[in-house]
């Protein structure tokens, strides 16, 4: 079998997630040979196994990096710590589907505890945010590229700066592997954070995903372009995943973005539920008969214990009870009403075999066609499915290779 078509295992999910680890060790946050000796074995339905595998080598990894530190080996420990962050944060998604949940906050805290430990351990300057957003902050990281003096040393050469955006479920960890640490080898400062819904916004607050990323990215944009070594006339925006689709909705709204990427991108973000439905269900949603959509929806989900643990979740970031609450929330997530409003440069991936949103890619970009540029990606090269998991650097060459022209001759030269 060929490396562009071998599969991982023989469940789509545990395929997807090993793939995605794996291309995540091209920037440090997996090491392919512990990842595919964790999960070997694991059978398709096996959820209990599959958590154990990767909670087991997520502590272990955790451990190395502690053993690491202790020792004065500051290098191996961040890199343990990377990883194990990174393993975690796994961990943390796989118990979505266990009966038992008990162990997701306790995991959640062990993927964050170790994501911090990285930070704090990496030869990167980085610096602890919190970003005012309506009453209360977002928190945050930002990161300058080496060759930026630190916001103490006094005026600093200005440079450009990616805000990335995460999906609806990945961790820091992964969001580094994907994007930070590509950006900051080319000069670039980045800005990281937990928006509504995401990583410590839900587990630790309670605060679920919102539609509007335009009331997000707007004091976001502010935060970041009143900091040291920040030139406002280059600053860009990145969304991985569902950030595909928070990017294109925050550009309709906020202009100043020097430039924009989807990675993939997302009109509509509710095709991924609502192919799943019979006409029957959708037909009861759409004539607002909540209550018996709801009772049919619980009836049909016993005999599908799968989808129903897919279920619970993708629907908890969003903070609704009912399926049909569920349904009609996430059917608001679409921009395909707006997208003519984006006046942003906007670089679209278009991966072959996306599985989660296809076609969404070419339908951003045929309603966006003065400002969009689309990016093919194949199995051909390895390129192929969600966020193209294997072929993170080829990602990373083309879509900075597009931001660096498309910022150059922007910038004023000029600290903030």
């Amino acid at each position: 079998m060929s490396p562009v078509t071998m599969r991982f295992s023989g469940n789509p999910d545990y395929d997807f997630e090993i793939r995605t680890a794996l291309g995540h060790a091209a920037e440090g946050a997996a090491e392919p040979g512990e990842v595919l000796a964790a999960t070997a074995g694991i059978k398709k339905g096996d959820h209990r196994a599959w958590f154990g595998a990767w909670n087991d080598l997520a502590t272990r990894t955790l451990g190395t990096a502690r053993a690491a530190d202790a020792a004065g080996h500051r290098v191996s420990a961040a890199q343990a710590y990377l990883r194990a962050s990174a393993y975690f944060g796994v961990a943390v998604n796989a118990i979505s589907a266990l009966d038992d949940t008990t162990d997701l906050m306790p995991t959640f805290a062990q993927q964050r505890g170790a994501w911090d430990s990285f930070v704090d351990h990496a030869s990167v300057q980085v610096e602890r945010v919190e970003i005012p957003y309506e009453k209360s902050t977002l928190p945050g990281y930002f990161f300058r590229p080496a060759a930026v003096g630190a916001p103490t040393a006094g005026a600093v050469l200005a440079a450009p700066t990616l805000v990335a955006v995460n999906g609806s479920d990945g961790s820091l960890a992964s969001l580094w592997a994907s994007t930070v640490s590509a950006g900051l080898k080319r000069g670039y400062n980045v800005l990281v954070f937990d928006g509504p819904g995401q990583q410590s916004q839900l587990f630790d607050d309670g605060v679920p995903f919102r539609p509007d990323w335009e009331n997000v990215l707007t004091p976001v944009f502010d935060f970041v372009a009143a900091q040291e070594g920040v030139d406002p006339n280059r600053i860009a925006v990145y969304g991985i995943s569902q950030g595909g689709y928070w990017v294109p909705r925050a550009i309709a709204f906020e202009h100043r973005f020097a430039a924009a990427i989807a990675d993939p991108g997302v009109v509509d973000v509710s095709a991924s539920w609502m192919g799943h439905l019979p006409k029957s269900l959708t037909k009861l949603l759409d004539e607002k008969q909540n209550e018996k959509f709801d009772k049919e929806m619980a009836f049909g989900l016993k005999f599908s214990p799968e989808t129903a643990r897919t279920w619970n979740f993708r629907a908890r970031p969003y903070g609704t009870t009912g399926y049909a609450d569920t349904l009609d929330a996430v059917r608001a997530y679409n921009v395909a009403d707006l997208a003519a409003q984006i006046t942003t440069p906007l670089l679209i991936t278009d991966p072959e075999g996306e599985q989660f949103w296809p076609g969404q890619s070419e339908r951003l970009a045929a309603l966006t066609p003065d400002v969009s540029t689309i990016i093919h990606f194949t199995a051909a090269e390895g390129a192929d499915g969600h966020c193209q998991p294997l072929a993170r650097t080829l990602t990373a060459e083309r879509m900075f290779d597009w931001l660096d022209e498309k910022l150059a001759g922007q910038g004023s030269g000029e600290s903030v």
